[in-house]
C-alpha cells in the first residue's frame, strides 16, 4: 500500500450518506451507487463530487483510527505490544509510515490535535 499524501488545514467535510447497495447491484461491475443509470450530467457531477467527498472524509476518519490503533498496540505497557515492524506489516506499510501513524496516534490519544486533524506524514 502506498504511503498517504499530508493533508493540512483542511476543514473536516459532511459526508453524503453512503448507501449500501444491494449484493445483486455491487456485483455488477458497471454498477456505482447507481451513477450510470444518471442521464443529466449536471446531476451526475453533483452526485459524483458527493460521492467523492464522502469518500475522502471516510479515507480521513479511517486513517484516524490506523493511526489510534496503531498506537495503542505500539504502546511499551502493554504486555502484548507490537513493534513498528509487526505493525507496518499487518497495516501493509512501510515501517517509517508505521512509525509516523503510531506518533500521530499518540498525538490523537493525548488530545494533542484532536479528532478531523489527519496528518500522518
Amino acid at each position: 500500500m502506498a504511503e498517504h499524501a499530508p493533508r493540512r488545514e483542511q476543514p473536516r467535510l459532511r459526508p453524503a450518506p453512503l448507501l449500501f447497495e444491494p449484493a445483486e447491484a455491487a456485483s455488477d461491475p458497471e454498477h456505482f451507487f447507481d451513477l450510470e443509470s444518471i442521464e443529466d450530467p449536471r446531476a451526475l457531477l453533483e452526485r459524483a463530487t458527493e460521492l467523492t467527498l464522502a469518500f475522502r472524509a471516510a479515507t480521513d476518519r479511517a486513517t484516524e483510527f490506523q493511526a489510534m490503533a496503531a498506537a495503542q498496540l505500539a504502546d511499551p505497557r502493554r504486555f502484548d505490544r507490537l513493534t513498528t515492524a509487526d505493525i507496518a506489516e499487518r497495516a501493509e506499510w512501510t515501517e517509517d509510515y508505521a512509525k509516523k501513524m503510531v506518533e500521530f496516534g499518540r498525538e490523537l490519544l493525548s488530545g494533542g490535535d484532536g479528532p478531523g486533524h489527519v496528518d500522518p506524514a
